[in-house]
């Protein structure tokens, strides 16, 4: 019984594959912000002794915000490379879910406001290292090859899906 549901949500998960990989873009797109704020203020911070960005009100809420739609874009993007994974056997898509999931231990032990406080010099109270706030720099941006890859994911989608004969999105004329 399981496993024919499995089946049948990887047999609608295929069918609605541009969806799936559009929605994991998006996701995707929003921790960009997340990764632009880590490097102009926490980064910026530490190496340079100023902050190029340093959000607050509504600017520090909406960024919080962003940063809790990373878990929703880590299931939604782990589920691409596992359904490649299904096809047969690659290293890239089995590198690609470890760089994801590495995010889990930079979310629930070595958190932002952890590397934060690390990065500012703020006393913090912490029994962690001071290095592990560059161990979590480190997970944040092994996303980027992953969000390239899955924006080129969707764009091919995107393509195969404008170029398919009888696509409403086609620009050949159906014979």
């Amino acid at each position: 019984m399981a496993r024919g549901m499995w089946d049948r949500f990887w047999r609608w998960y295929e069918r609605r594959y541009l969806l799936n990989v559009a929605v994991a873009s998006g996701l995707f797109l929003l921790q960009l912000v997340h990764l632009y704020w880590l490097a102009a203020d926490p980064i910026a911070t530490r190496l340079s002794g100023a902050s190029f960005f340093d959000p607050s009100g509504a600017v520090q809420y909406a960024i919080l915000v962003v940063d809790y739609t990373e878990i929703p874009a880590l299931m939604a993007v782990s589920l691409v490379y596992v359904n490649e994974l299904r096809a047969g056997f690659a290293w890239r898509p089995l590198l690609f879910l470890a760089f994801l999931n590495s995010q889990w231990l930079h979310i629930f032990w070595i958190t932002d406001q952890y590397v934060s406080n690390e990065l500012a010099g703020r006393a913090a109270v912490s029994s962690l290292p001071g290095w592990l706030a560059w161990v979590a720099i480190l997970i944040d941006y092994l996303e980027l090859p992953v969000i390239y890859d899955t924006f080129r994911r969707a764009a091919a989608a995107l393509s195969a899906r404008m170029s398919a004969p009888g696509s409403r999105w086609s620009v050949a004329r159906p014979r």
